[in-house]
């Protein structure tokens, strides 16, 4: 399977269109897990994506207390080196493992980077991480540009090949521009959230950052498995069950436009997935989706996303979609960036 790819702003990195997400391969047992998830089905999953042609992975320390990390490196080590993925990560969340259901410190001080990005090294199992990125803005009064002076700092020793950040604004992203270019952003965006479309995504283009957005199929409510009777039955460490897309009355209108999707899916013989990853594709600026998998079964239900370029009607037709039935906030289409519904 041939899938497209896309250069990622001005680093070099060559990426397909979409990429597998490790943040369930964490498994459950702390504040924002998935629930119990099979190690082997894990690496099942990572073996799918890499045979379709998928050629990044991307992970954090803080999934599952630095399990997800573990268990991608376990994957890498059975790949031949001149067919493994490149692998993203992300630092400045810590947790304490004796508490691991309590929240997650914002920790970006310039030592704390180092350490995180050693450790991060050593459970991956590479001597280079291809995309290293911060998590979240700090929480603890650490001015960014410290920070991002770090980063430029591993970036020239060789400990990372190219720097990013998640969850950042346009005031911080410029910030940190002014002290070395911010290679990539990654956004949350998908139909139901699309603020992103409003301000970071267009920044990012201005500027040839790349971005790679996450969550686009809204953690699974765009896709044709997710029933409402789900949410009831989600485990306690299942961070969905306390998501306020996941409660009503949001939920009712997020699963509306999953059902209004059915006959595009149809009409272009494709899953719903396939068109909710698509459509944040589909948009100006954006580079890759993160996409998760926890099952070779999953991957490939999203994995011709990468190839699939959603007609302009289509588009309208979304755009539509949305403002019937009220789900989420932001800009509705790429081609109407204006509007909101």
């Amino acid at each position: 399977m041939g899938l497209a790819s896309k250069r990622l702003g001005d680093c070099g990195i060559e990426i397909t269109r979409v990429g597998l997400g490790a943040w369930a391969m964490g498994g459950g047992g702390w504040l924002f897990g998935w629930g119990p998830q099979e190690d082997d089905a894990s690496i099942a999953a990572i073996h799918r994506a890499v045979d379709l042609g998928i050629n990044w992975i991307d992970t954090a320390a803080i999934y599952g207390l630095g399990h997800s990390e573990e268990v991608v490196g376990r994957a890498l080590a059975e790949i031949p080196a001149p067919e493994r993925p490149m692998v993203f990560t992300k630092c400045g969340l810590l947790a304490e493992r004796d508490h691991p259901y309590e929240m997650a410190r914002r920790i970006l001080r310039p030592e704390s980077i180092r350490r995180e990005c050693e450790a991060s090294l050593h459970r991956l199992g590479v001597e280079r991480i291809d995309l290293y990125q911060f998590h979240w803005p700090d929480g603890v009064g650490t001015p960014v540009e410290d920070s991002w002076g770090e980063m430029a700092r591993l970036i020239d020793e060789g400990k990372v090949r190219a720097g990013g950040v998640s969850n950042f604004d346009v005031d911080l992203l410029e910030r940190c521009e002014r002290i070395r270019h911010v290679d990539s952003l990654q956004p949350p965006f998908s139909m139901i959230r699309r603020g992103a479309a409003a301000d970071v995504i267009p920044w990012c283009a201005a500027r040839r950052t790349g971005v790679i957005v996450y969550s686009p199929m809204q953690a699974g409510l765009l896709t044709e498995g997710f029933k409402a009777e789900r949410v009831a039955a989600m485990p306690e460490d299942d961070w969905r069950s306390r998501a306020e897309e996941f409660k009503k009355p949001s939920l009712s209108r997020n699963l509306a436009l999953r059902d209004a999707l059915r006959p595009i899916a149809g009409r272009l013989g494709v899953s719903l997935a396939a068109v909710a990853v698509a459509w944040t594709l589909a948009w100006p600026g954006v580079t890759g989706a993160i996409v998760g998998g926890r099952s070779p079964q999953q991957v490939d239900d999203w994995a011709q996303a990468g190839e699939l370029a959603l007609p302009p009607l289509a588009l309208a037709e979304i755009a539509a979609l949305v403002r019937k039935t009220g789900a989420g906030s932001g800009p509705v289409s790429p081609e109407l960036q204006g509007e909101h519904p």
